[in-house]
Formats: C-alpha cells, structure tokens, sequence
C-alpha cells in the first residue's frame, strides 16, 4: 500500500494505491493519522485500490471518528467496482461521505 497526500485548495487528498487488507491496514493508519488535525476535511481517494478488506474498513471508520472529534470531515471516493461492493454490502455508504470521484469529493468542502 502506498499513500501519496496533496492539498487542494486546503483539502487533504490521500490517494491509496494497491491493497488495503489486514498486512497493510496498520501502515495505513499510522499514515493517514498523520494528518488528523483540527477541523481538517479530508478526502481518501481510492482510485487505486485494488482491494479493501475489514481491516481497510476499519481504517476508514477510525479515521472518520477521529476526523469528526476534531471537528474534521472525511470523504471517500474514487472506488472500483469491487470497492464499491465492498463499501455497498458492509453498509459503509449509509455512515460514510462516499461520492463516485474526487471532483465529487471535493466539490463543497472548501
């Protein structure tokens, strides 16, 4: 799992690339946790992301707790298919901001 960060118009985008399972999961929320500031809005794009595993989707759940403790915002978009299936059937769309891209993502939160 690589994790490569931008800011876009103050935005934070991590873009995961390759797989999100239980080897890479704690790599990844070491990483991500990183940039977890107050009233930080971020947007994980999984554009890349072959895979994501329940660890994936824990990372995804802790970040957002955390984000929104500090009066944060977490969005994700950018899933494939099996992503989106993934996200679909662990009912993750209905607690997370999940939009289809990052103009998507991105469009309302700066």
């Amino acid at each position: 799992m690589e994790i490569i960060t931008v800011e876009e118009n103050g935005i934070l985008v991590a873009d995961l690339k390759g797989k999100l399972d239980t080897s890479t999961a704690p790599q990844a929320e070491k990483e991500i946790g990183k940039y977890i500031i107050a009233g930080r809005k971020m947007v994980l794009d999984l554009e890349q992301t072959s895979f994501v595993s329940s660890a994936g989707l824990r990372v995804f759940l802790a970040t957002a707790k955390k984000l929104m403790a500090a009066g944060g915002t977490l969005r994700i978009c950018g899933a494939n298919e099996v992503v989106s299936e993934i996200l679909e059937i662990s009912g993750f769309t209905t607690i997370l901001d999940v939009r289809t891209n990052r103009t998507a993502a991105l469009q309302g939160l700066s």
